[in-house]
């Protein structure tokens, strides 16, 4: 990779968290531990992409989010945040961010998002805010999902939990990934909640279609997908 990565965060102990792993990942990682040092490092635009707090001192996540916007920097910029209604995460990607990722949070899946965010930059694809397959479609803002042009009602663990499938469409998805990317668990509490979730969310999913999209991989896990 190679890239360089600017964390701004002022909890000492998930900055050290994240620099850690991105390091290991191959990134090289600035620092800065408030939000006017953040904007100071962010503004010559060298970053491959920006991870960034809401709530910090001497200047907030989204002041440095809108300056930067304001002043034509285009680096990509996660929102990493404690805060995570869905009016906050409407607020952060409608001023600018690219990516809204919830406190607490999976190492890998910060990862993840962030890999994808430096292919989009590499690809110049536009900010992405629908997410789709096949004939399901999910609006991240207004946080509808439509199959078919027929209205899905997801409660909001069933939003997440399919957010999550659209994000690893056509793979296989273990319960571990589930656990710590839709619960936030990093452990097994013994129990079929996903399974009974799945359930649920399949056959919301699967209503009036003669086409599957959300399938159980005996012994793995499950992958959203057609059928091969």
């Amino acid at each position: 990779m190679g890239q360089k990565l600017l964390i701004v965060e002022d909890d000492a102990a998930t900055a050290a968290y994240v620099t850690k792993g991105m390091t290991e990942a191959g990134f090289t990682v600035d620092q800065a531990d408030n939000g006017r040092d953040g904007l100071f490092l962010a503004s010559d635009g060298s970053y491959g992409a920006i991870i960034l707090d809401r709530m910090m001192p001497a200047m907030d996540g989204m002041s440095v989010l809108k300056a930067l916007r304001a002043a034509d920097v285009q680096t990509p910029i996660i929102i990493l945040s404690a805060l995570g209604t869905p009016e906050d995460r409407v607020e952060g990607l409608t001023s600018g961010a690219d990516d809204y990722l919830v406190k607490p949070f999976a190492f890998a899946e910060l990862l993840a998002r962030v890999n994808l965010l430096l292919r989009r930059v590499g690809s110049g694809n536009a900010v992405i805010t629908t997410l789709r397959y096949d004939d399901l479609e999910m609006d991240l803002l207004s946080r509808r999902v439509k199959r078919g042009g027929r209205q899905i009602d997801l409660q909001p663990r069933e939003f997440r939990l399919l957010e999550f499938f659209l994000r690893h469409a056509d793979q296989v998805v273990t319960r571990t990934m589930l656990l710590e990317g839709v619960w936030d668990y990093h452990f097994d509490p013994g129990t079929n909640v996903i399974d009974v979730h799945v359930s649920r969310l399949r056959r919301k999913l699967d209503d009036g279609s003669d086409r599957p999209l959300l399938h159980t991989v005996r012994g793995a896990g499950y992958r959203l997908g057609l059928e091969r």
